[in-house]
């Protein structure tokens, strides 16, 4: 419907942000960001989501993109949430437990009393920009390296290939993630950027990529020119405006 308005709530491992849209993703307020409190039960994420949408315009229904595998709305595995302090640091085996099978799709719906769409956040974030035609992926550069596919506009189920080893023993996460860029500098980063596409390019032979996430923006002019005409580079604001877009997404 035209005027229903999607309280959108993007999950990351620095940062939770909201915003409220319309149907055309247009924002009715700014949007609020707060810091993602440590350590993470899931009560305590779906506290902090609620305490945010108070500061928002009512919403109607609301989508929630967190890291990790995303299973009809249950979490099979969180990569940050788990941890003590978050992002790379120890992981706490009880917070292993908490969100195991942790149902956070009937727990924001009951606990905001909307209808409630959760997913991975790739996903969220590719349902903003994806043209529904064809095989389109999509890949977010923040503290890691977040994916999602699409097959003529439907979701594909998730892969957490992000894991998956690149070079030595070093996973994509690790080799393209935030603390490797700020290692390396955007200049080197990027050239590892380019060589994670070439080296993707021949097993997906995707129609478009997708490159988002906060990190995207750091991309040097130099290998943005070398990336190829199916690689396309999308705002951060894409993983809001997903959140409206998602309900419309054709059924898996």
């Amino acid at each position: 419907m035209a005027d229903t308005l999607t309280l959108a709530v993007d999950c990351g491992g620095g940062g939770i942000k909201a915003a409220v849209l319309d149907a055309s993703g247009t924002a009715h307020a700014a949007p609020v960001r707060v810091p993602t409190p440590y350590p993470l039960p899931p009560e305590l994420l779906v506290d902090t989501i609620a305490k945010i949408a108070t500061d928002l315009p009512a919403a109607a229904r609301a989508t929630v993109g967190m890291p990790g595998m995303i299973r009809s709305g249950v979490v099979v595995h969180t990569p940050h949430y788990i941890t003590r302090s978050g992002p790379r640091s120890r992981v706490v085996p009880a917070l292993a437990d908490a969100w195991r099978s942790f149902d956070m799709q009937a727990a924001v719906s009951a606990r905001l009393g909307l209808p409630a769409l959760v997913l991975n956040d790739a996903e969220v974030h590719g349902a903003g920009v994806v043209a529904a035609s064809g095989l389109e992926l999509v890949i977010t550069l923040g503290t890691g390296l977040g994916t999602a596919m699409f097959h003529g506009g439907r979701i594909a189920p998730h892969l957490e290939w992000s894991h998956a080893p690149v070079r030595r023993s070093l996973t994509y996460d690790q080799y393209i993630g935030e603390p490797e860029r700020r290692r390396l500098g955007d200049g080197l980063w990027s050239r590892r950027v380019v060589s994670v596409v070439d080296g993707l390019r021949p097993v997906f032979h995707w129609d478009r990529l997708y490159i988002g996430g906060g990190n995207s923006r750091c991309i040097t002019p130099s290998a943005l020119a070398r990336l190829g005409d199916d690689v396309v580079i999308v705002p951060n604001s894409a993983a809001l405006v997903g959140g409206a877009r998602a309900w419309d997404l054709p059924l898996a």
